[in-house]
């Protein structure tokens, strides 16, 4: 933690010139295809110039990586600088190179039990089901109490990971070097012909628990067109959109099914799969 205001003074110049769109991408947000400047994230379009920002959706901005983060995640600046040299200053420092090798969080069996907590008590997925995961890999903790949710691609080879935290400043990010074009997390149901795309991965496992018939992909993220989801269209898989209720993922769900007709929307009767799972349990 921070000593003193000057301690965080120096903390806060650190970090506060981090690349703006390689902060979006660490946070999962997608960028948009036809518009270099324009992403899209848990909280709407969001516009980058330089170290400036604009979110188109809530009609609001600010300049610089810690007003980005305080944006993102609704903290406060203090913790959004903490969030920033505990997390992401090592990565960013160097702008995080073209390609990036691939470096997952350290594992920690000891932070396991307050990732089941967090899982369990505050999204109500099912005990079973995250023991399910945790014994396939699919899920683990990592030493700073993260839930770590791994993506895989070809030959199940682990190409990246989804991070959530589960205590005091609650975030999601990806691992740095992750490649959401070479695999996604995915819960495999009753038919692997029945498909739901999801945003996030415990979105993918709550849809999972309320429709077991389908399997539950992760995007990591909103995107229209994923760069796996051609394979499935070539195989004639039954595809849904399942995005959030909102306006970046209806919007999204819409240029999808543009893009590939067979594709339909499911959309969640709540504002996202895990809401509606939370409901369920009420």
């Amino acid at each position: 933690m921070f000593n003193s205001f000057e301690d965080i003074r120096k903390k806060a110049d650190s970090v506060r010139n981090i690349d703006l769109c390689t902060l979006l991408h660490h946070h999962g947000c997608i960028k948009d295809p036809h518009d270099k400047a324009k992403w899209h994230t848990p909280r709407g379009v969001i516009s980058v110039n330089g170290r400036k920002f604009m979110n188109w959706t809530l009609g609001t901005g600010g300049g610089g990586a810690i007003d980005l983060v305080i944006h993102l995640q609704g903290v406060g600046f203090k913790d959004a600088v903490f969030w920033l040299c505990n997390n992401v200053f090592l990565t960013f420092v160097q702008q995080t190179p073209p390609k990036q090798r691939l470096k997952l969080p350290q594992r920690d069996d000891g932070k396991l039990l307050q990732v089941i907590r967090y899982l369990k008590d505050q999204r109500r997925i099912p005990k079973e089901q995250i023991d399910t995961l945790i014994e396939s890999g699919k899920l683990y903790a990592d030493f700073r109490a993260n839930a770590v949710f791994v993506l895989l691609g070809k030959k199940k080879t682990i190409v990246g990971a989804e991070l959530r935290g589960t205590y005091g400043t609650q975030w999601r990010g990806m691992a740095p070097g992750s490649q959401k074009n070479q695999g996604c997390f995915y819960v495999i149901g009753a038919s692997t012909r029945k498909m739901v795309l999801c945003e996030s991965a415990i979105d993918a496992v709550s849809c999972f628990v309320l429709h077991p018939e389908y399997t539950a992909i992760s995007t990591s993220g909103a995107t229209a067109n994923p760069a796996w989801l051609r394979n499935f269209i070539r195989k004639d898989c039954k595809i849904h959109c399942g995005f959030d209720s909102d306006r970046t993922g209806n919007m999204l769900a819409d240029k999808m099914s543009k893009l590939y007709p067979s594709i339909k929307r499911l959309q969640p009767p709540g504002h996202d799969w895990n809401q509606v799972l939370q409901n369920y349990h009420s």
